[in-house]
């Protein structure tokens, strides 16, 4: 296809995909649940995190985590107590364990004493164009308080190549504005243009077939390579053709 072609191809399919039907069978529904931004932001961030499997699963299981959370994520992380953390020793969704959640809640309440939360954690603040050193700067931040060293693989690292497709798909949730329903758009500070493409085994091969990626792996290289082509086609919302790249790999086995 020619540029012209793909891109109206790609534009069609984002329109397609981009409504509040989406939400029914994705992992997006969890956040949608609430109204409160940090409570948005916590139940997205938690959900993404344990986004890789069956996608019922994985909505079943974030279902449990807002539960365990009294369906108060903000207010359960800032004022809870080391005892209140005993609950989650039911929880497990594959490798992520109970371990793993305790972890997460402690890491997120230094988080928004610390630093002010998420969006601003998560900010770019070094004049690059992608969330590559921003993502690595937050793990580093996670990781400041005492922890295990079994939680660590469960927020990726872009300067050690990985493709951070879990974190990636949350800013997209957060950062992502327009009138369709599906993101959010609630991180003001940010900015779309920025937002790289969660990379999958799906929209991965998608991607291949399309000619917009020819790297083989699905890591940070493979991730650089796409959001230069999804940049040509949309330089201020690159990452809107995830729907699309999403959508023909899961929905139609394009």
């Amino acid at each position: 296809m020619k540029k012209t072609e793909l891109k109206d191809f790609l534009d069609n399919k984002v329109v397609l995909y981009n409504n509040p039907k989406f939400i029914e069978s994705d992992p997006i529904q969890i956040p949608h649940l609430f109204s409160k931004k940090e409570d948005i932001e916590i139940a997205g961030f938690l959900t993404a995190t344990i986004s890789w499997g069956n996608r019922t699963m994985i909505i079943k299981n974030a279902l449990k985590m807002m539960d365990l959370l009294d369906n108060s994520p903000f207010d359960f992380i800032i004022n809870h107590q080391e005892s209140d953390l005993k609950i989650f020793e039911s929880f497990v969704h594959r490798t992520f364990n109970y371990i793993d959640f305790q972890q997460f809640i402690i890491s997120l309440k230094h988080i928004y004493n610390q630093y002010n939360g998420l969006e601003n954690i998560l900010a770019i603040k070094d004049n690059s164009k992608t969330y590559q050193t921003a993502i690595n700067h937050f793990k580093k931040v996670f990781f400041e308080v005492k922890h295990q060293q079994r939680t660590q693989k469960h927020v990726s690292d872009p300067l050690k190549n990985s493709a951070a497709k879990r974190i990636n798909m949350f800013l997209r949730w957060v950062v992502r504005n327009d009138a369709a329903g599906v993101d959010f758009g609630i991180w003001k500070t940010h900015n779309p243009a920025h937002l790289s493409c969660p990379l999958d085994v799906h929209s991965g091969n998608v991607a291949r077939k399309l000619k917009l990626l020819l790297r083989k792996q699905n890591d940070w290289k493979a991730v650089a390579e796409l959001d230069k082509n999804l940049r040509k086609l949309d330089k201020n919302d690159p990452v809107k053709y995830d729907f699309a790249l999403f959508g023909l790999g899961v929905f139609e086995k394009f």
